[in-house]
């Protein structure tokens, strides 16, 4: 593959005249951006592995308007538009079955944008939805090649590490809750989720045993980390994906024999109240609060009082405007001017008041409207289906090792769609690989050929 002479000259141009200017400090810069650029001309699919380890990262940038993902992003769309226009990427490579949910889904956005309440919030919301948008694209046109072992590794071990920072040091906690390098606890909890069963699935298939103690230990890590965070959504999402991993690998339960049994309940004995032992109190305490809750009960939990009133303030949306919304982004508007917001602020601050709806379903449903609403519910149902099929369509040539990839893979989309009813988060840049991702993966089994029965 040539990188093209055209793009080096301009490189070098910016070179000199870097040097030439009052910031020569920056000419090496332009440097390593040429390299970096000339690897992803090459590799592009290292450019999509260093997006998704930077993502738990990207609380470094937060006061940068250039951060890394952003930048790995820019870079990979040139190129890869670069590589589509001389055909060396076939454009076959953007068929995929969710398009007929997410073409349709992105006319009524537009809408709604024309329709709507706060024309600043939502071309705030458009520019953080395009991000993901632009990342649907770049899988779908490189997924082919990505090295989904690779994905997983750097995946967990990037989550780890901010899992470290945030157990061990209390600038990475929000009032005690481990954050990461997020703001939110919950979005850290999310990320956890995202990467517990892709660790699992690491200590499952590392063919040496001081890889799987590694891998094992960073589950345990993630695993400390989530209860740090002091998630409830995290806890019950984390517990419905081991679940469905457990049903995968139940063949495997047929192994145990009756002496094993004696063992398995000793390690439950031990690992139950030490796990009760090591929990922070307040995770505890805030566990404990879910069972107070009860038909026409009050919460006395803060937080599950907050999350009612979002749901009343976006049920009265939804019946306001059933169609088109209020606007992409306009929740925040028009919870603030409800008594909820200030009954809910602690300090009266405008971040406090104008408050978005910790549920990007509720968001979508009231912003953008009902139809707009299924289709994105039915994208992220198709997106499930696609992994399910690609699964069963393995096990039918009795490919196990594909088929656990696509059952871990299913626990970690799962745990997205999960977490979507506990945050508002549209744009998250895992949700729309993983979306893109389901798609090339159950073209790729679908392609595979069934091997021939033997006479």
């Amino acid at each position: 593959m040539i990188f093209p002479l055209s793009i080096v000259s301009l490189l070098g141009l910016v070179c000199l005249a870097l040097l030439a200017s009052p910031y020569p400090y920056l000419a090496p810069g332009a440097v390593l951006g040429l390299v970096g650029v000339t690897l992803f001309y090459r590799k592009p699919t290292w450019g999509l592995l260093g997006i998704a380890a930077l993502v738990p990262f990207e609380g470094f940038f937060k006061d940068s308007s250039l951060s890394g993902t952003k930048f790995l992003g820019a870079s990979l769309a040139v190129i890869l538009m670069l590589q589509l226009a001389i055909h060396q990427i076939p454009s076959e490579r953007l068929r995929s079955n969710l398009w007929r949910y997410l073409v349709w889904f992105m006319v009524l956005y537009f809408l709604s944008l024309l329709n709507t309440d706060d024309l600043g919030m939502s071309l705030g919301h458009l520019r953080e939805l395009s991000v993901g948008l632009v990342l649907f694209v770049i899988t779908l046109l490189i997924g082919r090649e990505l090295n989904l072992d690779l994905f997983a590794k750097f995946v967990t071990l990037s989550v780890t590490m901010t899992c470290m920072l945030a157990m061990f040091s209390s600038k990475y906690q929000d009032q005690g809750r481990a954050a990461g390098l997020l703001e939110d606890p919950n979005a850290f909890a999310m990320l956890i989720a995202f990467a517990v069963p892709l660790g699992l699935l690491l200590v499952v298939r590392s063919p040496k045993m001081l890889h799987r103690l590694f891998w094992g230990a960073c589950c345990i890590l993630l695993l400390g980390g989530m209860t740090k965070t002091e998630s409830r959504s995290g806890l019950v999402v984390l517990f419905l994906s081991l679940v469905i991993g457990a049903w995968h690998y139940r063949t495997e339960l047929a192994r145990i024999r009756p002496r094993h049994l004696g063992f398995a309940m000793l390690g439950i004995v031990l690992v139950i109240p030490l796990a009760i032992a090591v929990m922070p109190a307040g995770y505890v305490a805030r566990i404990q609060s879910l069972s107070i809750l009860s038909a026409g009960a009050k919460s006395q939990d803060e937080s599950l009082g907050r999350r009612a009133s979002y749901i009343v303030v976006g049920s009265q949306m939804i019946r306001e405007n059933p169609l088109l919304g209020s606007g992409p982004g306009t929740f925040p508007l028009h919870y603030a001017t409800t008594g909820y917001a200030k009954a809910f602020s602690a300090n009266r601050k405008v971040g406090d008041l104008y408050r978005r709806a910790h549920n990007t379903y509720l968001e979508i449903f009231s912003e953008l409207g009902i139809p707009a609403g299924l289709l994105f519910v039915g994208m992220l149902a198709l997106g499930l289906y696609n992994l399910i099929r690609a699964r069963r369509l393995w096990m039918q040539r009795n490919n196990r090792e594909e088929s656990d990839m696509m059952t871990h893979l299913a626990m970690s989309f799962l745990s997205l769609t999960l977490f979507l009813m506990f945050l508002s988060a549209p744009n998250q840049k895992y949700v729309w690989i993983m979306l893109a991702l389901t798609s090339v993966l159950r073209l790729k089994a679908e392609e595979r050929p069934f091997p021939e029965a033997k006479a």
